[in-house]
């Protein structure tokens, strides 16, 4: 700064911060050995504050409008200063301007996984991410318990220790079990709010209101993803019907093929585990049902009756009788198929089994040889 310069700015008489950045939150106004004129203009445009400080202790805060420097209107620095009688000599001070407008797409995410311990699930890993937005509402206490003296403050410096607050908060409610890990992600705007009312009042402590916050996505490994959907179905669907369905497509498979005669062994032990799969997760999903029983609840439906089919010298099943019904129709089981059943002594054809006969009513007789 030359000669002139220091001449030409040896009083201050206008005061004002052309805010030209998206990102400064505070800047202070410059000074290079020279005072305030009293009596000078002081600008405070919308979204802004402006803070006087007197030997680094908060004095006066000026709202947005035009404002003329006197004592009248400076209180708290007249009495630092000790002018009792309205001095009117030029004066020195600090001032620094604070931007109270919305800081928007503040982004935030957990730089390690967060381990929670889920009852169905067990341990599990979880990343997230998402924004979140702020604004300054008490100028003197950020520049307090922030900002300090530096020249110009900008949300890089702070969005640290803010993405700090906001990975906290989330744990602990994540943590809590409050909601099922597999509702997470359905749970988005829930948590969301949720995390955004704790915050309030750590924000609150800094001079600063959180005004937006945005949980985006939440993660977890593949496999837990993949066990979770599959929990998901099971509740969902008849698992009876299903594996019926299942079994009927596998055998008629295996009889158009006849190269595939091991698949009726494993398509065999495939079906004794859906009817576990089924049993297990009935109770697992209706943990009462069991106690019911026990407390004088109607005991269960009879079981249907099955029948083992031998298919390309393989044993296939169980089947029930609605089963048997649609490889008849597809051609899999015939009469002279042999079955059987828990209490018989033997293997027999199909079509000597009184309890099928009637599978057989509608079926044409065998051609006669030609």
């Amino acid at each position: 700064m030359g000669l002139f310069d220091k001449i030409k700015n040896e009083f201050i008489d206008i005061i004002e911060w052309n805010d030209e950045t998206n990102d400064t939150i505070v800047w202070k106004f410059p000074r290079y050995q020279n005072e305030i004129k009293m009596n000078a203009k002081l600008t405070v445009r919308e979204s802004q504050q402006a803070v006087f400080l007197n030997e680094g202790k908060l004095a006066d805060v000026f709202e947005p409008g035009m404002h003329t420097l006197e004592t009248q209107n400076m209180p708290i620095l007249a009495t630092l200063k000790g002018w009792k009688y309205g001095f009117d000599s030029p004066f020195k001070a600090d001032v620094f301007f604070v931007s109270t407008k919305q800081f928007v797409d503040q982004r935030w995410g957990t730089k390690n996984a967060i381990t929670i311990d889920d009852e169905r699930f067990g341990m599990i890993e979880l990343r997230a991410f998402g924004a979140f937005a702020f604004r300054v509402v008490d100028a003197g206490k950020f520049l307090k318990e922030i900002s300090g003296t530096d020249t110009e403050f900008t949300t890089e410096e702070i969005n640290g220790q803010l993405r700090s607050m906001i990975v906290t908060k989330f744990s602990n409610l994540i943590g809590s079990g409050k909601i099922p890990i597999d509702k997470v992600a359905a749970n988005l705007e829930e948590l969301s709010k949720t995390v955004h009312e704790k915050l309030s009042e750590e924000f609150d402590e800094y001079g600063l209101k959180i005004t937006k916050f945005l949980l985006e996505n939440v993660s977890m490994p593949d496999d837990i993803k993949k066990e979770i959907f599959e929990y998901s179905r099971l509740n969902r669907i008849d698992m009876q019907k299903l594996t019926q369905f299942k079994a009927a497509n596998s055998i008629e498979t295996a009889a158009a093929n006849t190269g595939m005669g091991g698949m009726g062994v494993g398509m065999g032990v495939g079906m004794g585990m859906g009817n576990m799969v089924a049993n297990s997760m009935s109770t697992a999903m209706n943990p009462a049902q069991g106690t019911a029983q026990n407390a004088g609840a109607p005991p269960p439906l009879p079981q249907a009756v099955s029948y083992f089919v031998a298919v390309n010298g393989q044993q296939t099943g169980p089947f029930t009788l609605e089963v048997l019904a649609s490889m008849l129709q597809n051609g899999s089981l015939k009469r002279e198929s042999m079955v059987w059943k828990n209490g018989m002594a033997n293997w027999l054809q199909a079509g000597s089994v009184d309890e099928l006969s009637s599978l057989f009513q509608n079926e044409p007789p065998p051609l006669p040889p030609m």
